[in-house]
Parts: C-alpha cells; structure tokens; sequence
C-alpha cells in the first residue's frame, strides 16, 4: 500500500508540474471561465429591455394620452413618437426602431362608447407592428405591450374611470425567478459549459501528449500500474475543474447576484459527479486517439459543442424536434444542466435531483471504464 501511494504521488506531483508549466491549461482553467461569465454575465441577454419603439397616436384623447404615457414609462419600451405611419416605417425600415404602435383616431370614442353601452365593440383598437426577424423578440415585444395594456386598464377600473377589461383576470405569478431575469437562468447553465472545457478538452490531450512526446513510453517501463496512471492524470485536472466550478458560483453569486437556493454538499456531490463523468471521456478520447489535434477537434465536436447548443443552456429543449430531444439524452451535459438550474433556482429538490445524479454516476462508471481498458502498459 505504501509502494502504491509512493507511486501515485509521483504520477500526480508529475501532472500537476506539467499543467503548472502549460499556459494553454492555465489559459483554458483558470481565464477562459471567467471570460466566459463576463460575456454571459454583461453581454448576452434573453430579457428584451429598452426596445426602440414608435409610437403614433391618431386619436390625442385624453385615454389615448395616458395609454401612451404608460407605454414611454415602461423599462422594456423606449417610445419616440412619430405624426405620421409612413414617418414610422421609415424609422423600422431604417432599423431606428423594432416596432410601430398605432393608436387610431377612434380610440376614446369607442372606450367611451363601450363603457355606456352605445359602442360596437368593446376593445379599443391598438396596433403593433412588430419587426419578426428575430421571433423570439418579437414574441417578447408582444408580451410587454399586451401586460402594459392590461396593467393600464385594470387601474382605470381601480378608479372608476372609463376602461373596457377582458371577461377573465389572469393573476401572474413566477415562481423560482420571480424577476424573470435572464442571467439567472443562463450563469447555472454556464457553470456546465466551464466544467465540460475543463474536464473534456484538457483531459482529451493529456494521454495523447504524452505518446507524442515520447515519455509515454518512459512511463511504460515504470512499475506504475495502469489504475495509478488513471489516478494520476484524473486527480489534478479534478481538482483544477471543481475549482473552475467554484470561482463560477462566487462571481455568479455574488458579482451577478443570482440566487442560490440549494445546499453546498450536493452542489460539490452532484459536480463531483458530472466531472469525473468529463474526465473519463476525455481520457478515453486521449487514449483511444493518441493524437493532441484529432483528440481535440473531437472532444469540441462530441463533448463541448453538445453542451452549448443540446443541454437546454440557452435552447428550450422542448421545443425542438422529437429526434433532437431523444439525442440530447446521451449526452452528459443535459443531466448537469438540470441539476444546476434546480439547485440555484429551487433548491435541493431530490425528486429532480436523483434521476439525474444517477445517470451520471452510471456515465462516469462507463467512460472511466472504458478509460481504463485504452490506458495499455503497451506499445501497441
């Protein structure tokens, strides 16, 4: 036993030598996360705010005035008036504004007609033109206007002024991100991102390093066993990711305020497993490959891209294809993803948590294994 620990800290005072010495690992480990918050953190956003808007108000009445006043106050809206629709268009087509709302000039006339029961209809006519090229944030524009609009008439009617309200109150409540604040959504997920660079593309290049270099064949010679050359490589580069993950759920936390609502014991667990899961399969890639470029290339192709664009970091996987869906299963990301959102947002809830936890345990059982069996005490 002691002959094994003796051997083992020689693998691993070797490894963590060489990452001390590689910048490109220090690079990937230490700079690259916090890169990569920084631009998830300040520049991508799925929130709509500030959208350039026009507005053109046929009808200057004094609903229709208050209406608009509502629209120019709101954060989500930034109102510049136009007298005119062509004025308006110009601005769309000149991409000064996303959208158009029209007030027409029978606004107050039917609001007042509805209310005493001489009007032919009951809704006051407002349009939006909404420019689609992007459908999400046109859906998002739709759904402000349409809250704004409801948010306005219910607070005439709170006042016993003239106001027409739809037949059913629908009472909004968000549980989990109760300001339905993207960044709260996108830094757990991106906590998966961090750990899988980490865990895959290094650990893909470690094993096939060492057969280019030629001190794989020096190892080979040595009474080290393969179980400790698995030790050796898998400890530091462990130890190097659950420090990535833990320097992105400080500045998560505490630069971007996202609310963690889980305990630390299974945030640490639950990682734990998810990256010995990245390390077993990037190891096997190195092993299997022995060559640092193809080993990388295919480590971005099948380990890191899956994990950005097919783990329901920034795509709903629910409303892709059903073949896309049942695909996203195998890949480990989708698993850590949902543990990450849960803990942060919900807590430790053990009906979620566990399914997943146990599909990765059952992964990095696998990908360690099969790890094993490519680390060869041969040439050959």
């Amino acid at each position: 036993m002691t002959r094994f620990f003796m051997r083992l800290f020689g693998v691993l005072r070797k490894e963590t030598l060489q990452i001390l010495r590689d910048p490109s690992s220090i690079i990937l480990a230490l700079i690259m996360p916090m890169v990569l918050l920084i631009i998830f953190g300040y520049g991508v956003s799925l929130d709509a705010e500030h959208v350039p808007m026009v507005l053109v108000n046929h009808d200057k009445g004094p609903m229709s005035r208050e209406l608009a006043a509502r629209f120019a106050g709101s954060a989500n809206f930034k109102i510049r008036t136009a007298e005119s629709m062509a004025q308006a268009q110009s601005l769309v087509l000149a991409r000064k504004a996303e959208g158009i709302i029209l007030l027409q000039n029978n606004f107050t006339a039917i609001l007042e007609g509805a209310a005493e029961g001489t009007g032919t209809g009951y809704r006051a006519p407002v349009q939006l033109i909404i420019n689609g090229t992007d459908a999400n944030r046109a859906r998002l524009i739709e759904g402000y206007m349409k809250t704004i609009g409801a948010k306005w008439a219910s607070i005439r009617v709170a006042r016993g002024q003239t106001a027409v309200v739809p037949l059913v109150s629908i009472s909004q409540r968000i549980w989990f991100n109760e300001a339905a604040i993207s960044r709260h959504f996108l830094i757990p997920g991106l906590i998966t991102l961090i750990m899988t660079l980490i865990g895959i593309l290094l650990t893909a290049l470690v094993i096939a390093r060492e057969w280019e270099r030629g001190t794989m064949e020096a190892m080979l010679v040595t009474p080290l066993r393969k179980v400790e050359i698995l030790l050796g490589k898998i400890v530091p580069y462990y130890l190097l990711g659950m420090f990535g993950m833990v320097m992105s759920v400080v500045v998560g936390t505490t630069l971007f305020g996202v609310p963690f609502r889980g305990s630390v014991g299974a945030l640490v667990g639950l990682s734990s497993l998810f990256m010995l899961t990245c390390l077993g399969f990037g190891l096997f890639l190195s092993a299997a490959i022995r060559i640092q470029f193809v080993a990388a290339q295919i480590s971005i192709v099948a380990g890191y891209l899956p994990a950005f664009f097919l783990s329901g970091l920034i795509f709903d996987l629910e409303s892709t294809p059903k073949f896309i869906q049942i695909i996203s299963y195998i890949f480990p990301a989708r698993y850590f993803v949902t543990i990450a959102h849960t803990l942060f947002a919900a807590g430790d809830i053990w009906s979620v948590l566990l399914p997943n936890a146990l599909v990765l345990a059952f992964m990095a059982f696998l990908f360690l294994g099969l790890a094993f069996r490519k680390i060869s005490k041969r040439l050959e």
